[in-house]
Order: structure tokens, then C-alpha cells, then sequence
């Protein structure tokens, strides 16, 4: 399908509803409640804290796709994006109908609803869901275990959100979209089915970089066998990560979440229309590695430090405060930032930066705003 039939598409089909960082069952529950005479609807468990952990089904095809999202409490984008999924096929448009006829989707939209509650990375017991593959200490990690188990997917959709550090490779351009097709063992061997995942993310990257060029990367693949995509990997299923990132000034990541959606669309049509089998792969190896050379903001050429002319590295620390979600500015590194990026800069051209009390920046401080030239700047991405 073309980039800008799939554009169109999420265009008609966005979920309004949905908007910003901070999503919860709060907020998806009555999405669920307008779709369950479509598609089966169940809550298949209960987190900690005894919140619905819910689960759906769609299409009738022989080829299995399972996708879960929110594992990670306070990566929200993928979540976003699948209900616009469902809202273009709920809607029954035709354009899509060959891909529920060729696949079966089962989709776990949040899946550690009290981290989302919370937004945090954790659940309630503070356990990493994706660090509990293993041992399945945790209600939430039984719920997708036992999905997987029952369900028999032959693709996994591994959905997450990452941080606005990263770089897509060692260059000035920020990962907007990752991918991982994962190890499955100790020696990171490219196994046949890590081929298949590796051949779908080529399919993906493919049409992203017509719309992003240059900017999607993919992360190490070091093996944990106590990752859940390492583990599901290992179980010769090809597994996908999806990591929605950072584009521009898109801190609510509604444009990212558009991209997500091109992925999902380009992925699915990629499975129903072709025998996958991880020949045509060799595009995943072209993509750069992910590196951490991104900070939110730096002020270059600051004075008045024992260094002489140093940067300020500013990162937006996300902070939930009343169910609303903050980005309060840390100062996180003061000293020659050269190789280092921002998703803004700024030049202080030798001038002193100060904070609101008119004293000089230090390493942990949060700034709402810095005085330049006797002039008030926010620093404040909202």
C-alpha cells in the first residue's frame, strides 16, 4: 500500500479521543465500549492493583499476529496508534479488508494499566515487566504468557516508546522510529526466524524513510534471555520492537503516533500479501544503530564557569502532576557538549546564563526558565 493511501487512512480514522502522553483504561475504556459489537472484546486478567488487562480479537486469517502495548506504563504512542488501527477496521473500510482475511489480530492495548495509571515504567510492585519474562513473578506477565501460549501467534508486535536521547546513529538526527528483530541466543546468531522479523522491519523502514529519512534506527541486539521478546524470540516466533520515538517539537508524539500507524498498516499488508520467510531481510542490516547523542535542549557558549565557554545540556524530566503530564527542564550536563545534539539549541554567544534566583546553572537544577541578556527565556517545551 502507498504512503499516502496509509496517510489518508489515518487521517479519516485518527482516534480522537486519544490524545497526548498520559492514556489509561480510563481513557480506553469507552473506545472498547464503542467497538465490542465488532470485534471480541474480553478482560482476560487483572493487573496488582486489580485494574482489567484487556484483549481482543480480529480478523479470520490463518496467519497469527499477536500485539501488545503499554508493557512500559508510560509508552502510550503504540496505544494510540492501535485504536486508530481498530477505528480503520471497525469501520469496515474496504481497502483494509484483505488484511483481517489473511490475518487474525490479537491485541493487549495496555498491558501494565497500573503503570499507566501511575506513568511509569514499572507496575505497582515496581517490577520491569520486560525483565520478567523468566520468572512470570507478576499477574501482568502471566496475562501475556498465557495469551502466547494460547494464542500460538506466528509474528509478535513487542510495542514500546523510547526517549528523545537517541540518535539514529552517530549523526544529527533523532530516532523517530526503532526496530529490533531480537536475539534468541547468547551468540546473537541471525536465525531464520529472526530473518522474518528482520524482513518485515526492511518492508517498514522502507516506506518510513519517505517520510523520514535517515532518521530510523534499531537497538543493539545483546541477548537477555529475561526480555520478553528475547524469550518469545527464542521460542521461534519472529518477533518485532517497535520503539516510538521523538520528531522535532512533537513532545505529545502525534506525529510519531501517524508513523506507528504507517508501520502497523505497511507491516500488516507486507504479511498478508507475501510468504515471509526472511529472504528479502538484508535492508534490516543498512539501518543505524541507535546512539545516545541527543539532549532536549543546549544552550551553547555559556560564560562564567572555571572551563571558559561551556554548553548547558537541558533534558525534560516527565512528571505527572494531577493526571496532567509535565516536562520540567533538569539541567543535566554543563561542559563542551561538541558531538553532542538538541532538539533545540540555543547560543549564548558568550553571554552568562542564570537561573530565576540570578545565579549561574548547576547540574541537577530544574529551570523553568533562564535569564539571557536580561531577557526571560521558558525553556518549557508546553
Amino acid at each position: 500500500m502507498q504512503v499516502d493511501s496509509i496517510k489518508s487512512l489515518f487521517n479519516n480514522h485518527k482516534e480522537k479521543a486519544l490524545f497526548g502522553r498520559y492514556i489509561t483504561n480510563k481513557h480506553i475504556a469507552p473506545l472498547l465500549e464503542n467497538i465490542k459489537d465488532i470485534f471480541t472484546i474480553d478482560a482476560i486478567g487483572y493487573s496488582v492493583l486489580n485494574k482489567p488487562i484487556y484483549g481482543m480479537t480480529l480478523g479470520t486469517g490463518t496467519k497469527r499476529i499477536l500485539m501488545w502495548s503499554q508493557m512500559h506504563g508510560n509508552e502510550s504512542t503504540t496505544t494510540k496508534a492501535l485504536f486508530d488501527l481498530l477505528n480503520s477496521f471497525a469501520n469496515e473500510d474496504a481497502q483494509l479488508n484483505y488484511i483481517l482475511e489473511a490475518c487474525t489480530l490479537y491485541i493487549i492495548p495496555i498491558l501494565n494499566p497500573d503503570g499507566a495509571e501511575a506513568y511509569t515504567r514499572v507496575n505497582a510492585n515496581k517490577v520491569d515487566l520486560n525483565r520478567d519474562a523468566q520468572n512470570l513473578s507478576q499477574p501482568e506477565s502471566v496475562v501475556l504468557r498465557t495469551v502466547f501460549d494460547s494464542f500460538k501467534p506466528h509474528y509478535c508486535y513487542n510495542l514500546h516508546g523510547q526517549r528523545t536521547i537517541f540518535s539514529a546513529g552517530k549523526v544529527n538526527k533523532s530516532a523517530t522510529i526503532s526496530f529490533l528483530s531480537p536475539a534468541q541466543d547468547q551468540a546473537c546468531t541471525v536465525t531464520p526466524n529472526r530473518r522474518v522479523a528482520m524482513e518485515v522491519i526492511s518492508a517498514m523502514n522502507t516506506a518510513l524513510q519517505k517520510v523520514i529519512p535517515k532518521q530510523v534506527g534499531v537497538y543493539d541486539d545483546a541477548f537477555n534471555i529475561n526480555c520478553v521478546g528475547d524469550t518469545f524470540q527464542s521460542k521461534n516466533v519472529p518477533t518485532i520492537l517497535f520503539e516510538a520515538g521523538h520528531f522535532a517539537d512533537d513532545y505529545d508524539r502525534e506525529y510519531t503516533r501517524e508513523l506507528i500507524y504507517l508501520s502497523y498498516i505497511t507491516s500488516l499488508d507486507y504479511i498478508a500479501n507475501n510468504d515471509v520467510d526472511g529472504s528479502h531481510g538484508d535492508g534490516y542490516f543498512d539501518i543505524p544503530e541507535n546512539e545516545k547523542l541527543f539532549l532536549d535542549l543546549i544552550i551553547r557558549n555559556v560564560s562564567g564557569y572555571a572551563d571558559g565557554l561551556v554548553d548547558v545540556g537541558i533534558q525534560f524530566k516527565e512528571t505527572l502532576v494531577n493526571a496532567i503530564l509535565k516536562f520540567i527542564p533538569v539541567v543535566e550536563k554543563i561542559e563542551n557538549l561538541h558531538g553532542m545534539y538538541a532538539h533545540k539549541e540555543l547560543d549564548a554567544a558568550g553571554e552568562s546564563v542564570l537561573d530565576e534566583n540570578g545565579k549561574h546553572l548547576i547540574i541537577g537544577n530544574e529551570n523553568d526558565f533562564v535569564i539571557l541578556k536580561n531577557e526571560k527565556i521558558v525553556l518549557n517545551p508546553k
